[in-house]
């Protein structure tokens, strides 16, 4: 698995402070500009967020780059709506053998991993066959299992980024998109902190909507001010 942010909003906090300020006064955008110290952009946004004030949050995109995650993963991935998506087409690009995500509960036994791995191999078998005969590439990739893996391109909105982490870095997540999510959140706090000091699983606000307490819960829940 690989993640990688591509582009993103210049400035995206400052960005995202300014939209919000010039929503409440009367004053002309650059003299607001000129206002909004690091340090009052800081609170600011946090102010924002707690207020639940967080369509200027959306003037901020990013745009992520993710390789190696299953199709189970970016058919989760895809149902986050309000993004855009460009995904690898298995209807252009031949997959190979090899390219396949194999979930740590079947490759810590044996057993299951050899069985695995020859239900997989069959397929890809299979499916080079019956392009040798003639079958499209479109209707010869009707044989693979979903743990063939794929590349896809997005962008998200800081707004729908708070979304998508607090539903998949929960440990109610599949365990594959939790992956992707947590290094995600990773690489736009280096990038904006205070766009995302809140952002994570519920109980990063103290609330387990799983009505229990989990290692989650332990690791990220702190008090914030």
């Amino acid at each position: 698995m690989e993640i990688r942010i591509l582009s993103h909003t210049p400035n995206p906090e400052l960005i995202v402070a300014l939209a919000a300020r010039q929503s409440w006064s009367s004053k002309k955008v650059e003299d607001l500009k000129k206002e909004l110290t690091p340090e009052k952009v800081s609170s600011f946004l946090r102010k924002l967020y707690k207020m639940h004030h967080l369509s200027p949050f959306e003037h901020a995109n990013f745009t992520f780059l993710v390789e190696g995650i299953s199709r189970v993963t970016s058919h989760q991935l895809v149902r986050h709506r309000i993004a855009s998506y460009t995904q690898q087409s298995q209807r252009h690009v031949e997959v190979t053998e090899g390219k396949f995500v194999v979930p740590e509960t079947i490759k810590n036994k044996s057993s299951t991993h050899s069985l695995y791995t020859k239900a997989v191999k069959s397929a890809v078998s299979i499916y080079k066959k019956l392009i040798n005969e003639g079958v499209p590439l479109e209707d010869a990739r009707y044989v693979l299992p979903s743990s063939v893996t794929t590349r896809i391109i997005f962008t998200m909105n800081a707004r729908e980024l708070l979304h998508f982490f607090k539903l998949r870095t929960c440990i109610a997540a599949q365990w594959e998109i939790r992956k992707v999510a947590e290094e995600m959140l990773k690489l736009v706090k280096e990038i904006a902190p205070n766009l995302f000091y809140y952002a994570g699983p519920p109980c990063v606000e103290g609330i387990c909507p799983e009505k229990k307490f989990c290692e989650l819960f332990k690791k990220y829940y702190k008090k914030k001010s």
